[in-house]
């Protein structure tokens, strides 16, 4: 018998703002049926907007429509399919958004997070086991990012969930699906970031305050943080920056650089834009390291000083999913956070129901919040 429930559907991008009044997210009726092989029913409890959630909404980055969009959750099993395994009804799981096979090249060589079947489903709007599962009438709905979590219930693959421990909440637990991987973790596992250390964060949302949070872990000596937003910097001193730059004037480089005595030796470009690449490029030492996890307009023109890059002997490096193995590293940073180490549970800004997700998204485009717990 298939089930029905309330979801977000995104038929069209590229509305107007203001969101409330445009209302590109409509709750409708859709349906699923239960769950296939290797894939398990999720009631979802808290879902997490991200900035690429709304660059979904705006078209910024081009999906198959019609689409549930939400990519940041977490939520309670009712259902498995046949032959899984790691997860029973009742668990409490985190989402994830990129799903690993466990066979292709990526995954068997200690990479999961380049896992080529993921990506090529997330894509294609699909599961990971191939086809879509949603259905509006008689109209397909696409999953966005193996999970569409702006719903009630979500079907996912196993491979898109990590059992939680005890003695978490569910809507802290949303944050570790996205936001901890690709800010923590990122400058964890893809920067490398040792005691010592010095690190600028260009972006203070969302993704650079959780990075800001995993350099304090790592024992940097200094974390200076860029952001054109006056308020964006004052949350950034009470999580632990110490030093912050206001980049009214795009010379966030030139200040880090006057700051440090000649830069940092990490920069981490969190924003998503290519004038915050910049400026974590310029405002990188000599030999330094450059991470970028922002996702940037693929359509917008950019051109690196190749000689440049030569002569200051500086590494440019992407990073996805902070290079995270999320079944490794979600219990680990969860028990960093139940520790007192990782409080990533300050980065909740506001909570709102499912019926206001359009109202988030005016919040985000407008960076008035860090992370917005949204609940069906």
């Amino acid at each position: 018998m298939p089930l029905q429930f309330k979801a977000a559907v995104l038929r069209d991008a590229g509305r107007a703002r203001s969101y409330a009044d445009s209302r590109p997210l409509q709750l409708e009726d859709v349906t699923v049926e239960g769950p296939g092989a290797g894939e398990v029913l999720a009631r979802i409890a808290a879902a997490s907007l991200c900035r690429s959630d709304l660059s979904v909404v705006t078209g910024v980055r081009a999906w198959p429509m019609p689409i549930v969009p939400g990519h940041e959750a977490s939520g309670v099993i009712e259902e498995v399919g046949a032959e899984v395994s790691t997860v029973k009804k009742g668990d409490p799981v985190v989402l994830v958004f990129q799903p690993q096979c466990g066979v292709c090249p990526s995954c068997v060589s200690g990479e999961a997070h380049l896992c080529g079947p993921g990506l090529a489903a997330n894509r294609a709007g699909e599961l990971l086991a191939g086809g879509t599962r949603l259905r509006a009438g008689e109209a397909v709905v696409h999953h966005h990012m193996g999970l569409s979590a702006f719903a009630e219930y979500a079907v996912v693959s196993e491979r898109s969930v990590v059992p939680m421990p005890e003695g978490i909440e569910l809507e802290v637990g949303a944050l570790f699906g996205c936001n901890v991987m690709c800010g923590a973790g990122t400058v964890l596992n893809t920067g490398g970031v040792r005691p010592g250390q010095t690190v600028t964060i260009v972006g203070g949302g969302g993704v650079g305050s959780s990075a800001l949070l995993g350099a304090r872990l790592a024992g940097a000596e200094r974390i200076v943080v860029v952001d054109r937003d006056p308020a964006r910097l004052e949350s950034a001193r009470e999580l632990g920056a110490t030093d912050t730059v206001l980049d009214s004037e795009c010379d966030g480089a030139t200040q880090v650089l006057e700051l440090t005595g000649g830069g940092t030796d990490h920069a981490f470009e969190t924003a998503g834009d290519l004038g915050a690449f910049e400026t974590a490029f310029n405002a990188v030492r000599r030999g330094g390291q450059v991470v970028t996890v922002g996702l940037v307009n693929p359509k917008a023109p950019f051109s690196l000083d190749v000689a440049g890059l030569v002569t200051s002997a500086k590494t440019v490096r992407g990073s996805y999913i902070g290079s995270c193995n999320p079944r490794r590293d979600i219990p680990r940073y969860m028990d960093l956070f139940r520790r007192g180490r990782l409080p990533v549970d300050r980065l909740i800004t506001h909570r709102l129901p499912l019926a206001e997700v359009n109202t988030a998204l005016d919040r985000m485009s407008d960076s008035a919040a860090l992370r917005q717990i949204i609940r069906p």
